[in-house]
């Protein structure tokens, strides 16, 4: 693992910890689409991974199979949890100021643009 790979792994988990923590999600939205579409994964190894970081508090039994065929990296997952946790932190704290009216509409533009990116590209 490179030292742009464990920098690049910090900001994916802070700002997946941000978006989860204002908007409720973060693993799906953030950590699977950004390990296909900047670190190369497979989506089996992505989810495999995203899994990883939410290990504990929902998907040990996936993780465990996930882990079986080869498909969960755990440096990385290691290194995603940790800058997750700050993110989720900073982003609540964004969150909880805003407008309920914005922040529908933020939620709603960025479920928008990360669909659009999942069906039109190869």
């Amino acid at each position: 693992m490179s030292i742009n790979e464990i920098i690049l792994l910090i900001v994916i988990g802070f700002l997946a910890g941000i978006v989860g923590g204002s908007l409720g999600l973060g693993g799906g939205i953030i950590i699977v689409p950004t390990l296909i579409f900047i670190l190369g994964f497979t989506q089996h190894q992505a989810q495999g991974t995203s899994l990883a970081v939410l290990l504990f508090p929902i998907g040990i039994l996936a993780v465990i199979n996930y882990s079986k065929h080869g498909y969960v990296n755990f440096k990385f997952a290691a290194i995603l949890i940790v800058a997750f946790v700050l993110g989720s932190y900073l982003g609540s704290e964004i969150s909880v100021h805003l407008p309920e009216k914005i922040l529908k509409k933020v939620f709603g533009i960025f479920l928008l643009l990360i669909s659009l990116k999942m069906i039109f590209n190869k």
